[in-house]
């Protein structure tokens, strides 16, 4: 029977929900994955087999075929593992269909059923908001990532068992952690400051204006001439980033991996 579960996917350091739909023929046992996954998502067939006889529940029988919607767009990475054990599961009953499609899930399997951390969970997060889902289940790791967007029901789990006991109603959400700001007074050290430049006249006031304005900035000369010198000088004079703006550089971060066990 036709299952379907929601998860999200990473088009450059935007997402956007994908729609994985789970359903299974009479004939020689197989596994098919289709919607223009990459290797890794390819590979997703053995990581959700073992992960789901590990954790006890019983795996599909039949030729079983998971589609990726939308599926002209090419999906990476090993972000939808949750997802589609999911879908497998609520093909024959063993979780709610329903509650399916209220989660977007997101996690990679071990093989042992446990969920390890992916990268890209603050934009994936923020792409299902905006697509209308509150409800989310993320690994425990990324967590704190996660949970920098609100309007948000967050399920932290760390396994393919807490998803499933999530879906029956049975998990507890996240509480956000309320933490103070803390103001990082070494980006100054590190960085220097663009009064203790004497001459180079046109440069400095290139860089003034490129700050005041937001504008690119390309500084082209012989190497020595103080290229990296007042490069590095650049963020002592502009100003402190919005939300909107320190959640764009966060984003970033996020898709290369970056903010994982931070």
């Amino acid at each position: 029977m036709l299952s379907v579960a929601f998860s999200a996917a990473m088009l450059g350091i935007e997402a956007y929900v994908v729609r994985v739909e789970a359903d299974s023929a009479a004939g020689t046992p197989g596994f098919a994955i289709i919607g223009l996954p990459d290797r890794a998502l390819g590979e997703a067939r053995e990581r959700v087999r073992a992960a789901i006889l590990n954790s006890g529940f019983a795996y599909p029988a039949g030729r079983l075929l998971v589609n990726l919607s939308p599926a002209d767009v090419r999906k990476a990475g090993p972000a939808f593992d949750l997802a589609i054990a999911l879908a497998l599961l609520g093909m024959d009953d063993q979780i709610e269909r329903p509650a399916l499609r209220e989660f977007i899930a997101l996690g990679e399997l071990a093989l042992d059923g446990k969920l390890q951390p992916v990268s890209g969970i603050l934009p994936m997060v923020l792409g299902a908001r905006n697509a209308g889902f509150t409800k989310l289940i993320v690994p425990a790791s990324n967590a704190d990532e996660a949970s920098l967007v609100g309007g948000t029901e967050l399920y932290a789990v760390d396994s393919l068992q807490s998803a499933v006991a999530v879906l029956a109603g049975h998990g507890s959400k996240w509480r956000h952690r309320t933490v103070e700001p803390v103001l990082d007074t070494d980006g100054d050290v590190v960085h220097g400051d663009l009064a203790d430049v004497r001459g180079q006249l046109a440069a400095k006031r290139a860089l003034e204006i490129a700050a005041a304005g937001g504008h690119n900035l390309l500084l082209v000369g012989p190497p020595g001439c103080g290229k990296t010198m007042l490069a590095r000088r650049l963020p002592s004079i502009l100003p402190a980033m919005s939300l909107h703006e320190a959640l764009e550089v966060t984003k970033i971060y996020s898709v290369a991996g970056l903010l994982v066990g931070r």
